[in-house]
């Protein structure tokens, strides 16, 4: 069984920290092709089928797991989530896992019946970023989409959201909290950074168009993920001169501070990453000059990756192809 709320979901946060190899490592392209594990489900093209398939074996659901054969990310995601024995036991009982290359040309039929290549679904579902997963419920609704690596002890909590019905009542950040009220820490231990404006927030774009992209870092206290952020990859001149080129605001994503949203709406730091729906720390969110959302990387993040998304930004590639994936079709000597 996978372990249940409250105290134990804490204990998986506190060992998955000590990991240094979960957020610690060069992700840049491996040398061999990954090997799925033989569990996958071979769907031959049609996600139709296969999700029916899975829910007469009384599954609670599909998985579609999109990714990259020679992605850092999904090598992690494939050790150190699904080559642990609770995971992949509580995985393999509950939900079926069909696998897409984000770049492939084979056809493929979804799950309302239109037939596409794989690649045209990768950008059609928004899988900015490898692995991604996307959950359909027995009625093949979208339930849950993860974009990006997260650590064992959050992933063991997405499946037990959709496993067991907890989407029905509560958002993923509700029950994250809920479920490990220990990642819920005083707003303090902050990384600051020179580079981040300082209170008050006023972010408004919408009455007045700024003249710089704005990125909102969104942390929390005593979050190791967050002390690699600012000791690692934010360190390297290459992306401190890609943060200098745009405005950069570091909120506490569990306080009451107040703050002006980029969209005008006057709320606290805390009420504005439940509206966004983040649960993950930290997490990155990109606006334009006009506070539209652009991207978001809110998933265990290294230097290319970073550098990429930073780059898409301030090269203002958002203004001439709004998909990330396609974007990244031309740019892939830097992207991950």
């Amino acid at each position: 069984m996978l372990l249940g709320l409250c105290g134990q979901a804490g204990l998986h946060a506190a060992s998955g920290s000590k990991d240094k190899s979960i957020y610690e490592f060069e992700d840049t392209l491996l040398e061999e092709e990954l090997v799925y594990p033989d569990w996958f489900t071979d769907s031959f093209g049609d996600l139709k089928e296969a999700h029916t398939e899975a829910i007469a074996a009384g599954k609670k659901g599909l998985i579609v797991y999109f990714g990259q054969k020679r992605c850092s990310y999904c090598e992690k995601f494939l050790k150190h989530n699904l080559e642990a024995p609770d995971i992949s036991n509580y995985l393999q009982s509950n939900f079926d896992v069909v696998p897409i290359d984000i770049w492939g040309i084979e056809d493929i039929i979804m799950l309302d019946g239109d037939e596409v290549t794989e690649r045209e679904y990768s950008v059609f579902e928004g899988t900015n970023f490898t692995p991604s997963l996307l959950f359909y419920n027995e009625e093949g609704e979208k339930i849950l989409r993860l974009r990006g690596f997260y650590p064992p002890y959050k992933f063991r909590a997405a499946l037990k959201y959709v496993a067991e019905g907890f989407y029905k009542k509560e958002s993923l950040r509700e029950y994250m909290a809920r479920a490990d009220p220990g990642m819920i820490f005083d707003p303090e231990g902050l990384n600051e950074q020179e580079f981040f404006t300082r209170p008050p927030h006023n972010l408004d774009r919408r009455r007045f168009k700024a003249e710089l992209p704005l990125v909102v870092f969104f942390e929390q206290g005593k979050c190791h993920a967050c002390d690699v952020l600012h000791t690692g990859p934010m360190t390297d001149d290459r992306l401190r001169a890609e943060v200098d080129k745009l405005e950069a605001v570091q909120l506490d994503m569990w306080s009451d501070e107040p703050v002006i949203t980029p969209q005008g709406k006057r709320t606290t730091a805390k009420d504005w990453a439940n509206d966004l729906g983040l649960f993950y720390a930290p997490a990155m969110v990109f606006f334009d000059e006009s506070g539209n959302e652009v991207i978001r990387v809110d998933a265990v993040t290294q230097f290319y990756r970073l550098l990429g998304v930073f780059d898409y930004i301030n090269s203002k590639g958002y203004k001439k192809e709004k998909n990330y994936q396609r974007w990244r079709l031309s740019h892939r000597d830097i992207v991950r």
